[in-house]
């Protein structure tokens, strides 16, 4: 009985010196952030449109914040300073990619270099590739032919409905276009035969990737039920992957096959270089077959949404506003020709305005950095940011953030006539990413995009659909891979 009584006295006694003790330990000083529910964390705030969301948060918490995404650490960079301690001054600790579980099949987190592949001496040296091949100066110079005849493809097309006034889906002439000129460049394969069994089958599978890797997945948020996968995710991206990658084995043995025979013609496009790097000779690494499969996925991936999407955009900020693109025009008049001409790659330089446009564009309609994980316990502004935890630099905010614009919600091409830095180094306009990671392919994304609005504003005058006005003119967006407009962009070209 006194045992009993003495257990529950020394109990009393010792419980709360020991939640006093569990209380008073050190927390992390995490950055400041909104309450979260138990288990699904902040996922209901988010929404459909997380980009918004997240320039909210800033607003409230200040340039860096955090909240949880289901069981998902995760912080929320919204300004130049914080946004170049992660991509510049810690970039060696934070520049492995938060990889999407529905990524995770068939071994592309691995192998897919472009933008969920881990930093690795693989992942180096087909960054160097890149770099000294693939979208060197002079391998954009070799193929400028090839997206020559495409832009003249798409000229053809929309002169088409010009001459009969039909309405055009800018967003989806131009996804067509820089489809073709991808896969012109990548493995000279014109999707322009509409009758090819082989073009309909590509057309086929790829949008069933892209539709794939835009799905939400709930595996992202709790890590837990990955091995479950729950929706079927994984699943169905391993089907439409291994499609993929049994069309692009079809090309890769045709090209093998071509180039055995005497009379053979080099292609001198990307599956050229990939099957002929010379180890011995030029000092170059080699890549199996299943590596180039998944780097010519991603060429396909990366290469050609994101350009047809602010391609799109481009057209609806000039319609949106008709004396920024009367402005355009005469430029163009004055540096092409007036009439029929096409422009040379080489004149993009001359065309400030131009550059000015797409600048702006890019401004105002890039959103997410992929996201980030930090691979040990880092401090940024202060604050800890523990292991783990998933990384998002909110290039939305960054674009419309009144301490680095002037009247920042304005289409103003002309803002970008002073001395602002583009490449990367100033942090306050980084379309492209950053450090390590920046993207690899925007030499030819640029002139692509600079080809194509340049020559529909060149070549066409554009009105919009009778009812619609440059004042009603639906300008919302769409949260998805990119930031894609919500309706589509119609409208009439006038030739």
């Amino acid at each position: 009985m006194e045992l009993s009584i003495l257990s529950c006295m020394a109990c009393l006694i010792v419980t709360p010196i020991i939640i006093h003790l569990l209380a008073s330990r050190k927390k992390p000083n995490l950055p400041p952030g909104p309450r979260s529910l138990p288990i699904i964390g902040n996922l209901l705030d988010i929404g459909d449109k997380p980009h918004k969301y997240l320039a909210d948060l800033a607003k409230i918490y200040g340039p860096i914040a955090s909240l949880k995404l289901g069981q998902v650490n995760a912080i929320v960079l919204s300004s130049p300073e914080t946004i170049r301690q992660v991509l510049e001054t810690h970039d060696h600790v934070l520049s492995t990619r938060a990889i999407p579980d529905g990524a995770r099949v068939l071994d592309h987190d691995k192998l897919g270099t472009l933008w969920v592949a881990p930093v690795s001496p693989i992942w180096k040296n087909v960054r160097k590739l890149f770099k000294s091949q693939l979208f060197s100066p002079k391998s954009l110079e070799a193929n400028e032919s090839i997206r020559r005849a495409k832009i003249e493809d798409l000229l053809s097309s929309v002169r088409q409905s010009a001459v009969k006034g039909e309405v055009v889906d800018v967003g989806a002439a131009a996804f067509t276009a820089v489809l073709n000129m991808m896969s012109c460049s990548i493995w000279s394969m014109d999707l322009a035969d509409t009758n090819s069994e082989m073009v309909k089958q590509f057309k086929s599978r790829f949008g069933g990737v892209m539709e794939a890797f835009g799905k939400t997945n709930v595996s992202d948020f709790f890590p837990v039920v990955k091995k479950f996968d729950i929706q079927g995710v994984r699943r169905r991206n391993s089907v439409r992957l291994r499609e993929m990658f049994d069309l692009i084995d079809e090309m890769i043995d045709g090209r093998l096959k071509m180039q055995e025979s005497l009379d053979f013609t080099p292609k001198f496009d990307a599956l050229h270089h990939l099957l002929n790097l010379d180890e011995e000779k030029n000092g170059e690494f080699l890549l199996d077959r299943n590596q180039i499969r998944h780097l010519i996925l991603d060429l396909f991936v990366a290469g050609t949404d994101t350009s047809a999407t602010i391609i799109q955009w481009a057209m609806a900020y000039l319609l949106q506003n008709p004396k920024v693109m009367s402005k355009a025009k005469e430029e163009l008049n004055q540096i092409i020709g007036r009439g029929n001409a096409i422009i040379e790659e080489s004149q993009i330089e001359k065309l400030p305005y131009l550059q000015a446009i797409i600048k702006e564009t890019l401004r105002l309609q890039s959103s997410l950095l992929l996201p980030r994980k930090s691979q040990s316990q880092v401090t940024i502004s202060g604050y800890t940011i523990p292991k783990g935890t998933q990384i998002i630099v909110n290039l939305w905010a960054l674009g419309r953030d009144s301490n680095i614009w002037e009247q920042p919600n304005c289409f103003m091409p002309e803002r970008f006539f002073g001395d602002l830095n583009t490449k990367g180094r100033d942090f306050g306009f980084i379309p492209f990413g950053s450090g390590r990671r920046i993207c690899p392919g925007k030499p030819l994304g640029v002139r692509v995009v600079h080809l194509i609005v340049g020559s529909l504003v060149h070549w066409f005058d554009w009105k919009l659909e009778d009812g619609v006005t440059p004042e009603n003119l639906n300008m919302d967006d769409k949260f998805k891979l990119t930031l894609e407009m919500a309706q589509p962009l119609r409208a009439i070209p006038l030739f």
